[in-house]
């Protein structure tokens, strides 16, 4: 691969023009990890000397060029500032390797929280030990979706929650057949489990939000949900009673 393959037209080199991106401890020296070593050079095949962007997480990000072990600084540090609202979605168990893809989508589509719970009908009940086992395996994945969709920062994987205390999170909202449109006014998602919620569940007293126009699999109502409020965020999609100022007939035609 050219090692001036990642410069924009303007000669910059960006988390989006670079021909990688990787997440580091200090970027006043940035240093590759192993299995980030591995990746750009066996697998990307970068040749010394190639761009790459460096960034911390947080929103902070740096030029850099490709050396041995470390990556040589090749400008300043630049910090993007973190979109707002925050934009959380909490989903509740599933079987098998549902959940990491979830995370991977989630991650993808710039949701800032990922907060997995149990709920009553939630077939998955793990230990402690396990729980804490799978969200460090899910912090790897979004770590690494991170990279491949060029964001700075990582979402927070949370750990395993209950319901109550998911839906306790400041502007959270259920998703539910019988429900609104999604809003930014309500950021925060919760998924039910394949099984539904249960009554109890139901009036715990938040407001239902509805995804599709069909029953949806637990997984990919997590997933929409994070792309339907990022989306929102990013001005790509008008809220509903936005929208009445905009288009006139169906709503549901917006989503």
């Amino acid at each position: 691969m050219d090692a001036g393959a990642g410069r924009s037209r303007s000669g910059e080199v960006t988390p989006f023009t670079a021909q990688a991106h990787v997440f580091v401890e200090d970027l006043d020296a940035p240093v590759l990890d192993e299995g980030d070593e591995h990746h750009l050079r066996r697998v990307l095949r970068l040749a010394p000397g190639g761009d790459v962007t460096a960034g911390d997480g947080g929103g902070r990000w740096r030029p850099c060029r490709l050396a041995d072990a470390v990556l040589e600084v090749a400008g300043a540090i630049v910090r993007d500032p973190r979109p707002e609202p925050p934009i959380t979605v909490a989903f509740a168990l599933v079987k098998g390797e549902r959940p990491e893809l979830v995370v991977q989508k989630l991650t993808e589509l710039g949701v800032d929280r990922i907060v997995p719970f149990v709920a009553e009908r939630s077939v998955v009940r793990w230990d402690p030990a396990r729980a804490d086992r799978h969200v460090e395996r899910w912090r790897t994945i979004a770590r690494q979706a991170a990279m491949q969709s060029r964001r700075t920062t990582l979402p927070d994987v949370a750990p395993v929650a209950s319901f109550r205390s998911a839906a306790a999170l400041p502007g959270a909202a259920l998703a539910d057949a019988a429900g609104a449109p999604p809003t930014l006014d309500r950021p925060v998602v919760l998924i039910g489990p394949e099984g539904g919620w249960t009554p109890e569940e139901r009036g715990a007293g938040l407001p239902f939000v509805r995804l599709a126009a069909h029953v949806l699999r637990a997984e990919t109502a997590a997933i929409t949900a994070g792309a339907i409020l990022t989306a929102l965020r990013a001005g790509i999609l008008v809220e509903a009673h936005r929208a009445d100022h905009i288009v006139r007939g169906d709503r549901t035609s917006l989503w």
